[in-house]
């Protein structure tokens, strides 16, 4: 949880470099986040308000993260752009994200701390 936290607090940085567990475990917290509000508003006859409400909220974290977690790959925040492609750009920015961190400190920053 302490991921997810770490995330929302940087809400709109989008400097520096972001590990690939930091990633993961606000994807996963995301993710689980999200099938919740589905099954409560599900079960209340709720339009999905909250959800869509939740997924706003989380937007500009999520997208910080995302271009972090790309600068940790010596790669540049706008490679995010590339899962508008269908298919082909989601396969590619999803191996992208999965890489190892680049070793020591590149042109984004230095290496991020894992706690």
């Amino acid at each position: 949880m302490n991921w997810y936290i770490e995330v929302l607090k940087k809400y709109a940085v989008f400097s520096g470099r972001a590990s690939r567990t930091e990633y993961w475990m606000f994807f996963l917290f995301n993710i689980i986040i999200a099938i919740l509000l589905g099954v409560i508003e599900g079960l209340i006859g709720s339009p999905g308000v909250v959800g869509l409400l939740y997924g706003l909220a989380v937007l500009i974290p999520s997208i910080a993260v995302g271009v972090r977690r790309l600068h940790d790959t010596d790669r540049t925040g706008w490679w995010l752009l590339i899962g508008l492609v269908p298919l082909i750009g989601l396969i590619v920015l999803i191996v992208f994200l999965v890489q190892a961190s680049t070793e020591g400190d590149n042109q984004y920053g230095s290496i991020p701390v894992v706690a």
